[in-house]
């Protein structure tokens, strides 16, 4: 029995002192636990982190050493927790845990605090307050007992009940979601309710969906929000409301997208002058459709952006809205916010204004076929589909181009994409894996939404608007210090100072095959890019003033954005303006950060269930690859298709190796440095965690690394 645990559990839940004697009676121990109980409490004064008052009532005396914390992991040996308050983690090992799972709120106790080489850690006291979290898992149905293996293997086996109507349901290896009834001391001794059957495991879909549902990701629309949506769709465009919006149906108006987008938010036009070229930029006008503190608008915050894996989307709104009287369709009467802009032939933004449109895409542009088009490879049957748009492509490159030399200009770094493309068959079944292709009409559509961007937060800084920004601050001194002594060890000079720094350095090394290292190691020490209602600025583009306003339909700080510039373009007083918005700006910044970030970890580890799918139809096939990261134990190598797996040391049984640098694995016999090229061959890959192991074959003959020094 942990009477250290129960003294201070007791203590922390009485809000101030207790004595030995009521410890006694509220556990309901006999009087023979009370030496056991004195020794305890005599180690923990001694310790310092409890004292004991005349009237023998013990307090907390170190209380930064007890704390409440959230179980943030957990696997089969170890777990970490985060201070609810002060946000630090600490290191638990499995048996400290106390059975705690990811979720649960836990009273802890730090054993070490944080040193350079070392996490700070931590014991788990005991159970605040469970999570009511899903779990996932898979079913072992072996000798007639229902049990479950968890995702992740914090435990060995659960037991688990059922409704006995479904009981037949369920088969051995089903991927299945569960809940935590009845708790252990021991995470295999918790006992679990089986919620939902996903399907067998193994699968990209049923880990997909498992992770979904365990993370409390909103799939379904509430019955409301559908009703409403297909409304809106239903009701289309009211005739009265266009004599008040500007018609742009007359213009050849059109969009370029992917092949299969179906959520259209935005389309162009572009017409050069004797003075200027005249862009102007036409985005869905979502917030006609969805209005404040609808049922929609509730969802749609709540969601804050749609999620893209795979070969499926959840969208932010129901499709009525997204696919349909939102969406930017060709051959259809749509409502559009416009942004008209004057560019210069250096590049400048002069001058811009925003308002209310109805528009008719001419065509529904897809990259592919335009990119045939620009480079003069397009069949007759894709110069049929685009004549009445031909004319203005080359044109919009020439512009594309002048932007982009404009921000380099500016110093903003170039960093290569690491986009990975999945491709499903008709069963959902990840079938390849490649990067995600980009050519000259992607660089072009990016160019003219980043002036449409720059358009909107210029508007909102010159009239002191509420506002929401993209912001992207500059990264932090220890991350810019970190990448200049990994470079210092590849024996790269970089100052590493500012982002011409930056861009400067990759420009320079464009060409080497050291390249995607380089830009590798630059994305990672960047700053993440959030959304705030104050405007400082985007440290990677090199600009004072940027907004997101061109994705509303995916999006939730587009929309925000968008009813902020209604209520200008409308011609609201500024101090209205302030006073209706200057809440919801900030509120809607928060959320936007937040489900970012929630969907950009959905769409990773999604598709890593569907990149480690893909390579279990290639176990024992070789590849080319670079490693891309070190580890004490191991190194993480990407093939050219940018799939991942890990390499562990454990192969090497008779060599040792010395971790130098954050770079270099070195041994005996074999030294791995990120930016080597190496040949592996793919040894295991798991679709139910995403896992993917790969086996040292040899060293390339065409190292990425070399000695930089005498270039």
């Amino acid at each position: 029995m942990d009477y250290e645990s129960i003294i201070l559990a007791l203590i922390y839940e009485s809000g101030g002192g207790i004595s030995l004697k009521n410890i006694l009676l509220t556990t309901k121990l006999s009087k023979a636990h009370m030496s056991n109980l004195k020794r305890a409490a005599g180690c923990l004064v001694a310790d310092n982190i409890i004292i004991k008052n005349n009237k023998n009532k013990y307090y907390i005396k170190n209380k930064k050493a007890i704390f409440s914390a959230q179980v943030v992991s957990v696997s089969a040996t170890y777990g970490f927790i985060s201070n609810t308050l002060s946000g630090e983690e600490y290191f638990v090992k499995g048996g400290a845990l106390k059975g705690a799972v990811t979720g649960d709120t836990v009273l802890a106790r730090m054993l070490k605090e944080k040193t350079e080489q070392h996490n700070a850690t931590a014991k788990v006291i005991t159970l605040l307050e469970p999570t009511d979290r899903l779990f996932s898992g898979i079913v072992d149905k072996r000798g007639g007992l229902l049990r479950v293996i968890p995702d992740g293997g914090w435990a060995e086996i659960l037991y688990a009940d059922m409704p006995l109507s479904d009981a037949d349901k369920i088969s051995d290896g089903d991927k299945v979601l569960f809940s935590i009834i009845k708790r252990g001391e021991h995470h295999s001794q918790h006992r679990v309710f089986i919620e939902k059957i996903l399907g067998s495991h193994g699968t990209a879909a049923a880990s997909a969906e498992a992770y979904i549902e365990v993370n409390a990701i909103p799939a379904e629309f509430p019955p409301e929000v559908k009703r409403q949506a297909k409304y809106l769709n239903d009701k289309g465009i009211d005739e009265g409301e266009l004599s008040s919006r500007v018609d742009l149906r007359d213009i050849p108006i059109f969009t370029i997208d992917g092949a299969d987008t179906k959520d259209i938010d935005d389309a162009v036009y572009l017409k050069k002058t004797d003075s200027c070229y005249e862009l102007s930029v036409h985005i869905a006008d979502v917030s006609r459709y969805v209005t404040e503190r609808s049922p929609l608008d509730d969802e749609a915050f709540l969601r804050g952006t749609s999620i893209y894996y795979a070969d499926r989307v959840l969208p932010m709104l129901p499709k009525e809205l997204s696919n349909g009287i939102c969406s930017l369709n060709p051959n259809e009467d749509r409502l559009a916010f416009s942004c008209f802009m004057k560019i210069s032939f250096d590049g400048v933004l002069t001058d811009y204004r925003f308002a209310k449109s109805v528009i008719r895409s001419r065509v529904k542009g897809v990259y592919s076929e335009v990119n045939a088009l620009l480079l003069g490879t397009a069949d007759d049957d894709i110069k049929a589909k685009y004549r009445e748009v031909a004319d203005i492509l080359p044109t919009m490159r020439e512009l594309a181009d002048i932007l982009h030399n404009r921000r380099i200009e500016r110093g903003a770094p170039e960093i290569a994409s690491f986009d990975t493309k999945i491709i499903c068959d008709e069963n959902g079944v990840c079938v390849g894996v490649k990067p995600a292709d980009r050519g000259i009409s992607e660089d072009i559509i990016e160019e003219f939404m980043l002036a449409a961007n720059n358009a909107a937060a210029k508007t909102a800084m010159e009239n002191e608007l509420p506002f929401v920004y993209r912001v992207h601050e500059p990264p932090t001194k220890e991350k810019l210090e970190q990448l200049k002594s990994t470079l210092a060890n590849l024996n790269i000079t970089c100052s590493c100072s500012t982002a011409a720094d930056l861009a400067a350095l990759l420009e320079k090394y464009k060409d080497d095959p050291i390249s995607p290292l380089l830009n590798r190691l630059v994305l990672r020490s960047m700053s993440k890019a959030r959304y705030s209602e104050e405007p400082i600025g985007h440290f990677g583009l090199v600009m004072k003033e940027y907004a997101h306003f061109t994705s509303p339909i995916r999006r939730y700080s587009d929309l925000a954005v968008h009813r902020i510039l209604t209520e200008y373009a409308a011609k609201l007083p500024t101090d209205k303006i302030k006073k209706k918005y200057t809440d919801f700006a900030k509120s809607a910044a928060q959320r936007a950060s937040e489900t970012e970030l929630r969907a950009l970890s959905a769409e990773r580890e999604c598709d890593d269930y569907y990149a480690a799918e893909y390579m279990s139809s290639h176990i024992s096939e070789e590849y080319d690859a670079m490693i891309t990261g070190i580890l004490h134990h191991g190194f993480f190598a990407a093939l050219d298709n940018t799939v991942e797996g890990r390499v562990d040391l454990s192969q090497f049984s008779d060599e040792e190796f010395e971790y130098e640098n954050d770079i270099t694995l070195r041994g005996s016999e074999h030294t791995f440095t990120i930016g080597d090229r190496v040949r592996v061959k793919c040894v295991a890959a798991n679709a139910d965690t995403g896992r993917i192991d790969f086996e040292y074959i040899s060293s390339h003959s065409d190292k990425a690394l070399t000695d930089k020094s005498e270039q």
